[in-house]
């Protein structure tokens, strides 16, 4: 769970996070065209480069009967046609060819319809997985009390026969023998107990936030494509501008609500995060409203005033200090990233430990199981040998 389960769950949604962001960089500079500073160029290639290597990796390490392998064969191939398409509409959008906008649409359109299922299926599998590890990592081994209970049982009646038969109360080989198997008992309890104590913590603290988390950060990236892909489209279509609307509510709720009575997704990543990191999504939280305020007035100026490039200025430009729609989803997505790195932590801290406390009781439990053995042996013969 701690080294492949958890790891492949985390990177699954990753591969997600990358992929939107993706979508939404390449958008974002679409829009800026000759103005597009190299940051925003470098941070679509990272998750460009990000997707692929984890991708990668992902295959490697899952195997050819896991149900991931369809994903995984979906987005390794899909990826570089995405990445083609992205640069063909890049180069048109450098030259003033109107086709480039057609590119960057389609190239959307394949990411929603294609990539992003992928990645959300592939992170689905992963979840599952990491869950059934769980179940099989807290689950009782009722096997184990169960030969402890016959072979104390056993011992027992091996002493009551011998006391019955010799008139000797005490056989101290039997009696270690008892002793040895009581202590692997008790080992195996208190380690099973401590266990199961850490995995629920990392699954309260670490494990279950972070999902929460991750479905959040997928709105607001899927949030912001729509947004941009709105100004791509130039008003030719109003299904971004819907697509952004129904989202936003996925997101945070009804707008203009009292604090006590948000909803969406970021309530519910709030809700479950561990205290240290509430803050970060509640800096998230206002960014978002904030983000919020700002689209809707960008909204304003270009249906009310017809004021197209004064709303896209409002929402994306290449001056870094500027109060716009793609500063406040930066904000709110760095925020929720500060979040994601605290629970990821809290995972790491609660399950980390777990696998050797669970290894050091193998290997007591096998020590003592054979001491018990050599010590029945042991008061066993001195017995028989009273009658040779």
């Amino acid at each position: 769970m701690v080294s492949y389960s958890q790891p492949l769950s985390r990177d699954a949604a990753e591969i997600h996070r990358s992929l939107a962001d993706a979508a939404t960089t390449a958008a974002s500079g679409f829009l800026l065209a000759g103005t597009e500073p190299a940051e925003v160029r470098g941070r679509y290639e990272r998750d460009i480069a990000t997707a692929a290597e984890l991708v990668a990796q992902a295959a490697a390490r899952t195997t050819a009967t896991s149900p991931a392998q369809g994903s995984l064969a979906r987005l390794n191939k899909q990826l570089p046609a995405y990445a083609g398409l992205v640069e063909t509409a890049r180069a048109d959008n450098r030259q003033g060819i109107p086709l480039g906008g057609a590119y960057l649409r389609y190239a959307s359109e394949q990411m929603q319809t294609v990539l992003l299922p992928a990645a959300a299926e592939l992170a689905e599998v992963e979840r599952q997985e990491l869950a059934d590890d769980y179940r099989a990592a807290q689950s009782v081994p009722w096997a184990a009390y169960g030969l402890a209970l016959v072979t104390l049982a056993a011992l027992v009646w091996v002493q009551l026969t011998l006391f019955r038969r010799t008139n000797r109360v005490f056989n101290i080989g039997l009696l270690g023998a008892t002793a040895a198997v009581l202590a692997g008992a008790l080992w195996l309890t208190v380690t099973g107990l401590a266990t199961s104590s850490a995995l629920k913590q990392s699954a309260r603290e670490g494990a279950g936030p972070l999902q929460a988390l991750n479905s959040a950060r997928a709105d607001v990236l899927t949030a912001r494509l729509a947004e941009n892909l709105h100004f791509v489209a130039r008003g030719s279509t109003g299904r971004y501008a819907d697509q952004w609307a129904k989202t936003a509510e996925t997101l945070g709720g009804v707008k203009d609500v009292p604090p006590d009575r948000y909803s969406g997704s970021l309530a519910e990543a709030l809700h479950r995060a561990p205290a240290a990191a509430k803050p970060g999504i509640q800096d998230a939280v206002k960014q978002f409203e904030h983000w919020r305020g700002l689209h809707d007035a960008a909204r304003t100026r270009e249906v009310a005033e017809a004021d197209y490039q004064g709303a896209l200025e409002a929402t994306v430009t290449a001056r870094p200090d500027a109060d716009t729609a793609d500063a406040a989803f930066n904000a709110t997505d760095k925020a929720l990233a500060r979040a994601a790195d605290i629970e990821q932590d809290r995972f790491r801290q609660a399950a980390e430990g777990t696998g050797g406390d669970l290894r050091a009781a193998a290997v007591a439990t096998a020590l003592l199981g054979l001491l018990a053995a050599a010590a029945a042996l042991r008061g066993l013969g001195r017995r028989l040998a009273e009658y040779r």
